[in-house]
């Protein structure tokens, strides 16, 4: 199955996502903040990142995004944006930086499942290295 890492800083937040996709057969791996979440993602590789936009400390979730998309060990990672900033120009910043989808906050457990599925399902797969003859 996949790996899903949460960086989230409300720790409700975070139990709701374990919450919704503790039966899904992946493996979930939590941050509370954007340093902590960087660091995970560089060490586990994720799928699937869920990254909340605003969080305090040194990183939001728009600069982890951006730092993910430039490494190159995290190209396939899928990024999905939460926050209960729905504005515009929160969205064009947050897709700008290179994450896959936006999702406002409030999100239902079953939504956020539902989600889960469908990204990692159209996920393409990492080429396999070339075997050598």
């Amino acid at each position: 199955m996949s790996k899903i890492l949460v960086v989230e800083d409300h720790a409700d937040i975070r139990r709701l996502v374990r919450w919704a996709l503790e039966d899904s057969g992946h493996t979930l791996y939590e941050a509370p903040n954007g340093a902590l979440g960087l660091e995970l993602a560089r060490t586990v590789h994720p799928d699937l990142v869920y990254l909340d936009v605003m969080m305090p400390g040194g990183l939001d979730g728009i600069e982890v995004c951006a730092q993910i998309r430039k490494d190159p060990a995290l190209a396939h990672t899928l990024v999905v944006m939460l926050t209960a900033d729905a504005a515009q120009q929160t969205k064009a910043k947050s897709l700008a930086a290179g994450a896959n989808f936006f999702l406002p906050k409030p999100f239902s457990p079953a939504k956020l499942l539902e989600l889960t599925e469908v990204l990692l399902k159209a996920r393409p797969k990492p080429e396999a290295p070339a075997e050598r003859s």
